[in-house]
């Protein structure tokens, strides 16, 4: 599984959607996905990020979909900042 950032009509916020393994167990596996949200204050810099929390799998699609239907679009631009 990828990371996938998003971004909003404005393009000043921006929200990143990454896997999450939970390192305390012994065989990590991604049951989880850490979403990220920040702004965007100028486009070649790195966005400020104020912000995560996890959530199911389930709720993240769910959050991911309802913001492509708001007018947010897939972004690759930010993607150097998050290696």
């Amino acid at each position: 599984m990828e990371k996938f950032s998003l971004i909003n009509k404005d393009r000043s916020r921006i929200k990143v959607f990454e896997p999450f393994e939970d390192s305390a167990k012994p065989s990590p596996i991604i049951n989880a996905i850490l979403i990220s949200y920040g702004c965007v204050y100028k486009r070649s810099s790195k966005p400020v990020m104020k912000g995560s929390r996890v959530e199911s799998i389930e709720e993240a699609r769910k959050e991911y979909k309802k913001l492509l239907e708001e007018g947010w679009k897939k972004t690759y631009r930010f993607n150097i900042f998050y290696k």
